[in-house]
């Protein structure tokens, strides 16, 4: 004999009416509805028009050789072949990954120590100044910074040789050389953009629970060995978004080596934003610059999703 079973009617599917009994939402509602679409809607046009549309503009102009003053004329992936044989595209792409690779580790390093530091025991109008002075440079512009820093690093009569002269080092070639140049303007731009990390990491260690130091503390482990199995799990997020932001915007560098050595000595220090705007506008070759741009985009895009496919392995999520 065989019994029937009856369907088994999920509670929350039974609970729902059909499309058509559904009540149509109040006055209330709807206008709840369009304030938030009203509150939204700058947000994305701004997305749109400044970023979406670029992006495709740069992508179909990649496609075509233009030089503003003759119309566009269709060339295919000409573009792209020319940028993955000329010699300085290479080499800036070169460059911006050793700048990127030394900048951003040096900016997380010195931005976690010093919000190891400053979260210490210290009173807390100290631990404000500490954090508006590190703060302070990411508000400035970067194009007066590196013109301040030019002078400071000059060979001759800059501050910094001056300084190294009076503990007995001779005169550093910092903008001349090749190794110093590029030593020269991972310095500058680390110095004005630690402070984002800084910021950073400040908020993450404030967010760690002070029982899981002290749960530490009576397992016996001290100093280096808690931040190490403590501190630095708790805290990979912040880690995660501050070395994700920091590369993003060291792929885009431009500032720094231009103002400082104009991608010199020779192209030791010459970006890829750099040749992007030297083709542009320069040589009025918006088609080969765009391409490079694009290659750039993928080149961020895929470092990008890199970092989120490690990091299922090496961040801890409380």
């Amino acid at each position: 004999m065989t019994s029937t079973q009856a369907p088994t009617v999920r509670p929350d599917r039974a609970a729902d009416p059909p499309a058509g009994d559904r009540p149509r939402p109040s006055a209330r509602e709807r206008g709840a509805r369009l304030l938030a679409a009203l509150f939204l809607a700058p947000t994305i046009v701004g997305i749109v028009v400044f970023t979406v549309v670029p992006i495709a503009g740069s992508v179909v102009l990649s496609l075509f050789q233009w030089n503003v003053i003759d119309s566009p004329r269709f060339a295919g992936t000409a573009n792209y072949r020319e940028a993955f044989t000329d010699s300085t595209v290479l080499v800036s792409f070169g460059n911006t990954l050793v700048f990127m690779v030394l900048a951003v580790v040096s900016q997380l390093l010195i931005a976690l120590t010093l919000a190891l530091a400053v979260n210490g025991r210290m009173p807390v109008w100290l631990r404000s100044a500490f954090r508006s002075a590190f703060f302070f440079p990411l508000v400035l512009s970067a194009a007066s910074i590196s013109v301040v820093m030019k002078y400071l690093f000059n060979q001759d009569f800059g501050v910094v040789n001056w300084l190294l002269g009076l503990v007995g080092i001779a005169p550093v070639p910092w903008l001349t050389s090749e190794n110093g140049a590029m030593a020269a303007v991972i310095l500058v731009y680390v110095w004005q953009q630690f402070g984002f990390s800084f910021l950073l990491f400040v908020g993450g260690l404030n967010n760690i629970p002070k029982e899981m130091h002290e749960a530490a503390s009576l397992d016996g482990a001290t100093g280096l060995r808690k931040h190490l199995h403590v501190t630095l799990p708790l805290l990979s997020p912040t880690l995660l978004v501050a070395s994700v932001v920091g590369i993003i915007n060291a792929l885009q560098v431009f500032e720094q080596p231009y103002v400082l050595t104009n991608g010199g000595p020779g192209d030791s220090t010459r970006t890829v934003v750099m040749v992007i705007y030297e083709t542009a506008f320069e040589q009025l070759r918006f088609g080969t610059a765009s391409a490079v741009g694009v290659l750039l985009f993928v080149l961020i895009m895929a470092v990008t999703a890199f970092q989120f496919r490690l990091s299922r392995r090496f961040v801890h999520y409380q």
